[in-house]
């Protein structure tokens, strides 16, 4: 019988894999794959009208009412910089639920098309590499590699800052 020592790091690392580990659903925005947990998303839907909202941020792209509900809806082409793109049949609104200082709150990303449903092992995620201090990545869970492929994993908590967030639910009172 065999036995494993893990020091201090190696076991940060492991335990910060684990719990990263899990379903997740990839879609395409660009060229790029990302993935955010299948526990956060509540539903998935061809693009539709989203009324403007004033006074917001390029990103924001309006609020959509989904069952009686006012739900936010932001691009993500935008918010990550990316040039925005004509929408498509494969452009989707995956409706979130994130976590804010101020509780919960069903949130809309419009992303270029929705690929796949992917169970992660622990083996299958690395962290996110170190791209200097001008470079956030806060919102980054880690770096998936599927098929020689690598799928960036997203914190949709952190995808919007708090400011964001805030000014969100201030438009929803």
């Amino acid at each position: 019988m065999s036995s494993i020592l893990v020091t201090g790091n190696e076991q940060g690392t492991a335990v910060a894999a684990d719990a990263r580990t899990g379903k997740y659903l990839t879609f395409q925005l660009g060229n790029e794959e990302f993935g955010v947990r299948v526990l956060k998303v509540r539903e998935i839907m061809g693009i539709q009208e989203i009324t403007a909202v004033p006074q917001t941020p390029t990103h924001v792209k309006g609020v959509i009412n989904l069952r009686g509900k006012v739900v936010p809806v932001i691009d993500l082409r935008l918010k990550f910089g990316l040039p925005p793109a004509e929408y498509t049949p494969r452009t989707c609104i995956i409706v979130t639920q994130t976590e804010g200082e101020s509780g919960l709150i069903l949130m809309g990303v419009i992303v270029d098309g929705v690929s796949e449903v992917l169970n992660l092992a622990a083996s299958d995620i690395e962290d996110t590499p170190d791209f200097g201090e001008e470079v956030a990545v806060q919102y980054l869970l880690g770096m998936a590699k599927v098929k020689g492929k690598v799928k960036i994993l997203l914190d949709i908590d952190r995808v919007l800052s708090a400011q964001d967030l805030n000014h969100l639910k201030t438009l929803l009172q």
